[in-house]
């Protein structure tokens, strides 16, 4: 499992937020402040390439190249929702607060902050002289608090159709209110430039992982006056935005090639040795990589699942192949309970059973994970499997690791591939749905990614595995590649899917990030995971429900409701006692689990790649968009082995607990 590979990640938010998040009822608690309290940059231990040229492993002012399937769909990260967006917005703007190698928050744009005793109001003060610049690295003006107020501003801007403006409503001040319009006055949102280097956040309600979301693009700065001069084309190309980050785009070609540049004005220009990262796009990514890295055309290449025995077992490439590091992105299957099929496809007769709780279980049952998984990784397929929604590892309390909290224990440790039972639900589900008028075999349209390795080769194993077990007279699960470019839209949003293999990643240090999806306002926006006002039509309040707290009213009894909205709204509300909030997570993430709504898969890891890309320098974090940054990375003369990244990989997470600790002090 997981936990064998990676090492405790304490809840950031414990080690550096809470830290200075002071609780109610205290009456003189320290302040948060950092010793960097203005223009020196960052220091790390990290070799600098240009120390001893003869004797580092490093290329000094650098290139890397590489190949990518996703293409971005806009440089404004005010906008985006989406990771293949997150990772020029990461190089070219900086945030408030930025992390170590090893996860532990330092100072960024702001070099120190306080809260308020009551845990409400945030000041952080800005970093004097740091500036943006222009696409042709002109300067342009200097980043003052203002940006980070219009960068909200701009958000809660309903035209603008933002799609960061539910984690900004979570926590700030009068910003849901602002953006419904009940209120008109922007000076009454929790966001405010006390001077030009001193902002001030003022929370809705105590946030314990308020800290954590800064490192995320919501709030990120933008230039009022830049944006505008670009009116509606700002953030469109890469002439309309502007950079303070460690790079800027030299040029985005969409369908061609995405170019950025060391910017050697920033302030914390000493700890960025990569000079170029050049990107070409082509959809045939996967395919094409491996042979044009040997060719040295590019510095980094995913291996497929399909050629890496072979590489594996060739002493001329052996050497250069290594696993991805495994992330928090967490993967999971799950089902559309309100679909819109393309013909010739029911969707009908799938919504039926799908809001069948029987039918659900009889999959999730029969899936056998570790055989799906194999399709990423063939050597060690247990390593990156879960049993959970939120990975483990992710956070903690107390010493207890969030997974292993309450119900979700049972469900971490549980087996979850079970023939005999899988088939009992099915024979359940036969009886129930044939009274109901379903037709068999309910068909599936299974979507798959082809912008992501290997999915189509799970996609094949799961059509095989489940209908080889529960009979194709049963359910006909049928497998359709997605389109290359706006998978999301044209897919998931559409809901043209009966079951897909989709993921999210952590937005904070906190288990609301992973629960927010699966909720009915969020899904009802997004057409993901579990959508629509229908959503599990089937379910409705019990006798048992009362009795366990779930409603607190009768009259509730025997009337269709979101029961797990309902948990998560009780979950959010406790704001002050971590151990009992993660309690009441683990209660709805278990019930979810339990009803089959979600089929918990494995921790994204990408499976194994060539690379000349180091692994452990650059800056780390489980939220946010820290772990995109080039900044602090390197390019390897040689591609690290498979037993070099073991052993580095072992020495980080010894390194990272002690870390971790000392922060923790």
């Amino acid at each position: 499992m997981m936990k064998k590979i990676l090492s405790l990640v304490l809840c950031l938010a414990m080690a550096i937020g809470v830290a200075g998040c002071a609780q109610p009822g205290n009456s003189d608690p320290e302040p948060v402040t950092t010793p960097d309290g203005g223009n020196t940059p960052a220091t790390t231990d990290e070799p600098s390439a240009t120390e001893n040229p003869e004797e580092s492993p490093y290329v000094e002012d650098a290139t890397f190249r590489y190949l990518y399937a996703s293409e971005i769909s806009t440089m404004n990260y005010l906008e985006t929702g989406t990771t293949a967006d997150f990772k020029p917005a990461a190089n070219f703007v900086d945030t408030l607060i930025e992390y170590d190698e090893y996860g532990v928050v330092k100072p960024c744009l702001a070099t120190s902050w306080e809260v308020s005793d009551d845990g409400l109001v945030w000041t952080l003060h800005l970093r004097e002289g740091v500036k943006w610049y222009t696409y042709e690295l002109d300067e342009y003006a200097e980043t003052t608090a203002d940006d980070f107020v219009f960068g909200l501003e701009w958000i809660l801007n309903p035209a603008n159709e933002s799609s960061n403006v539910d984690i900004v409503c979570s926590v700030i001040k009068n910003a849901r209110e602002y953006f419904d319009g009940t209120i008109t006055d922007f000076s009454e949102v929790g966001v405010k430039a006390l001077d030009a280097y001193t902002l001030q956040y003022t929370l809705k309600d105590t946030c314990p992982y308020f800290l954590s979301m800064l490192t995320y693009v919501a709030f990120m700065p933008a230039n009022r006056a830049f944006a505008a001069e670009c009116a509606e084309y700002y953030g469109t190309s890469n002439d309309t935005i502007l950079y303070n980050g460690a790079y800027y785009c030299t040029s985005w070609e969409p369908q061609s090639e995405l170019v950025m540049e060391r910017n050697d004005n920033y302030w914390d220009r000493e700890n960025v040795s990569i000079k170029t990262v050049s990107g070409k796009y082509n959809v045939e990514a996967e395919a094409l990589a491996p042979e044009m890295y040997l060719r040295g055309e590019i510095d980094e290449a995913q291996i497929p699942v399909e050629i890496l025995d072979s590489w594996m077992k060739d002493e001329s490439k052996n050497q250069i192949v290594r696993p991805n590091r495994p992330t928090y992105d967490a993967m999971w299957w799950f089902f559309d309970f309100d679909p819109h099929f393309d013909e010739p496809y029911d969707s009908e007769n799938f919504k039926l059973a799908v809001n069948n709780r029987a039918f659900r279980l009889s999959i999730v049952y029969g899936i056998d994970r570790v055989k799906a998984m194999t399709c990423y990784d063939p050597y060690s397929p247990e390593e990156y499997l879960m049993n959970t929604v939120t990975p483990p590892n992710f956070v903690a309390v107390d010493g207890k690791e969030y997974t292993q909290t309450g119900e979700l224990e049972t469900v971490s440790g549980q087996d979850w591939f079970q023939s005999e039972t899988a088939l009992k639900y099915k024979e359940q589900a036969v009886a129930e749905l044939t009274t109901a008028g379903c037709k068999f075999p309910i068909v599936i349209p299974y979507y798959y990614r082809v912008d992501q390795a290997n999915q189509d080769l799970v996609a094949q194993v799961i059509e095989q595995q489940l209908e080889g077990l529960l009979g194709a007279e049963y359910i006909d699960i049928v497998t359709i590649a997605g389109p290359a470019n706006n998978y999301i839209t044209e897919v998931r949003k559409a809901g043209k899917y009966g079951l897909m293999e989709e993921g999210w990643g952590p937005d904070f240090a906190d288990p609301v990030t992973y629960a927010d999806p699966w909720g009915l306002s969020w899904s009802y926006n997004n057409r993901s995971m579990c959508t629509q006002e229908d959503y599990l039509t089937g379910y409705v309040y019990t006798q048992e429900d009362y009795d366990n707290g779930v409603i607190d009213d009768e009259a509730y009894i025997g009337q269709p409701q979101q029961i797990y909205d309902k948990m998560i709204q009780e979950a959010t509300a406790e704001k002050v006692d971590l151990a009992k909030r993660y309690e009441l997570f683990a209660k709805a993430e278990a019930w979810l689990i339990n009803e089959g709504i979600v089929v918990p898969f494995r921790v994204f890891s990408n499976g194994y790649v060539a690379s000349k890309l180091t692994v452990f320098d650059g800056e780390y974090s489980s939220f946010g968009v820290s772990v995109w940054r080039y900044k602090g990375k390197h390019v390897l003369k040689e591609a690290m082995s498979l037993e070099q990244y073991q052993e580095q990989y072992a020495q980080w997470k010894l390194d990272r607990e002690a870390a971790l600790a000392a922060a923790e002090q």
